[in-house]
């Protein structure tokens, strides 16, 4: 790892942009802070970090567009994906660069629902009731709105496996239920909670504790749905921005730092689950058991999950024609 073996490198002070998802803005004040202040002790450079956030897939086209991101961290693969094969500013085999796959820590898919959970909502099809109002950010901008909904798909897969075309229908009576799609998952969680729209939120588990503890336990129940997803929000270095600003290995080693035992505790702190198994077992009590679903066993990888449901033409287009039409 570069921060073991750093050397002298130039005093001129660096500059890091990192282009991340909405709900990583608190965590990543932390890692910058402290990450910031050990490459000043191994490297004696004074080191500043920008942190930009949004919808994880509006984020990814604003650096295919031209933002000069050093560093990525967002809500899933395929953004990245994106960036690497439309844009070439990452190279194809990101994934392979750094531990699990790229993706530091995971979270999942949980509903937030008020204090005392008054239309006891449990489950997926506990959504699609009529009166039930639904909060979850639109999937065409928002990498967590990608996850709730193939989370939802997965569950009515799983449910009416012998019927073919009802998850669709499932997944249209879900969104009719929805009165507001938000560009991101920080946007949604605000019409939540601030504008005290919707029964239920759909949304991170790290939003949904991160809510619970800023707000106190007696506002908000987290209900752990019988089916998620294992979401794993990945990283990567835009290696051309970072050679072209003189930051590749400021930007590598501070990728690295994710996983190291400090950086792993910084985020079971603000709800994300740690890879470090040393770490996570510290913290067992803060995350339920939860049925998690792979991206690739139940859709086959991203690509071919957006190919069939965010694509041009594909499911989300269908339930948007559907709902349009009420």
């Amino acid at each position: 790892m570069i921060l073991g073996g750093l050397t002298a490198v130039a005093a001129a002070p660096l500059e890091l942009l990192n282009v991340s998802y909405d709900p990583t803005r608190e965590f990543y004040a932390e890692v910058n802070q402290r990450f910031t202040d050990l490459w000043r002790q191994k490297s004696g450079q004074e080191l500043k970090i920008r942190l930009s956030n949004g919808g994880s897939s509006k984020q990814a086209r604003s650096v295919m567009d031209g933002l000069r991101a050093d560093v990525v961290t967002l809500a899933l693969g395929y953004d990245i994906d994106m960036i690497a094969k439309r844009s070439r500013l990452v190279p194809t085999n990101w994934q392979s660069r750094l531990p699990h796959n790229s993706a530091p820590y995971t979270s999942t898919i949980v509903f937030l629902v008020r204090g005392g959970n008054s239309k006891n909502l449990r489950d997926w099809d506990d959504l699609i009731r009529p009166g039930v109002e639904v909060i979850t950010p639109n999937p065409k901008t928002s990498g967590g709105a990608r996850w709730n909904y193939l989370a939802a798909w997965a569950f009515a897969a799983r449910k009416w496996p012998n019927e073919a075309e009802r998850p669709l229908q499932f997944m249209t009576e879900l969104f009719r239920n929805v009165p507001v799609l938000d560009t991101g998952a920080r946007s949604a969680t605000a019409t939540f909670i601030q504008r005290k729209i919707g029964d239920v939120l759909i949304t991170w588990e790290n939003e949904a504790l991160l809510a619970r503890k800023e707000f106190g336990a007696e506002a908000f129940d987290i209900v752990i749905p019988s089916v998620s997803m294992l979401a794993e929000p990945p990283v990567a270095v835009v290696e051309r921005n970072a050679k072209r600003n003189g930051t590749t290995e400021a930007a590598q080693a501070y990728l690295e730092f994710l996983y190291t035992d400090t950086a792993q505790e910084l985020a079971a702190h603000h709800f994300f689950r740690p890879r470090q198994e040393t770490v996570a077992a510290r913290y067992r009590d803060q995350f339920p058991e939860v049925k998690r679903l792979t991206i690739d066993e139940v859709f086959g990888g991203w690509e071919q999950a957006h190919r069939a449901h965010f694509a041009e033409g594909g499911s989300f287009e269908k339930v948007q024609r559907a709902t349009a039409s009420r």
